[in-house]
């Protein structure tokens, strides 16, 4: 981030969705938790005090739950890509960080977490 630049986050949104490798993930569904940073001159908008002049996380959220809970991919790396393209179809943001976690994952032993995580910037 450079010194123009501030920073939106939106941490541990959770959607419900049907990603995995698996029949039964697809079946059953699980719950993924999504983080996003997004780095942006908020200057305007601090300017404006205008909600317009920025990137609206709520809005932002709601487009990355659809996302999340619409059509199933095989992988969370997937996933992560496609929600990190959603974060950059607003020209504003220069540079989108999204963490996918999956702490449902089918793995046969006991762990907190599985994350994949896609960080792009605007070329």
């Amino acid at each position: 981030m450079n010194e123009e630049q501030g920073r939106i986050s939106l941490s541990g949104l959770r959607v419900r969705g049907r990603h995995g490798v698996f029949d039964f993930e697809r079946e059953q569904g699980q719950d993924f938790v999504i983080d996003v940073r997004l780095d942006l001159d908020l200057r305007p908008a601090a300017a404006s005090d205008d909600v317009t002049d920025t990137v609206h996380y709520g809005e932002l959220a709601e487009r990355l739950a659809a996302i999340v809970g619409g059509e199933p991919v095989n992988l969370i790396e997937t996933l992560a890509d496609r929600l990190v393209t959603a974060c950059l179809q607003d020209r504003r943001v220069a540079i989108a960080e999204v963490t996918v976690h999956k702490p449902q994952a089918p793995i046969p032993l006991d762990f907190t977490d599985v994350a994949v995580t896609v960080r792009r910037s605007r070329s």
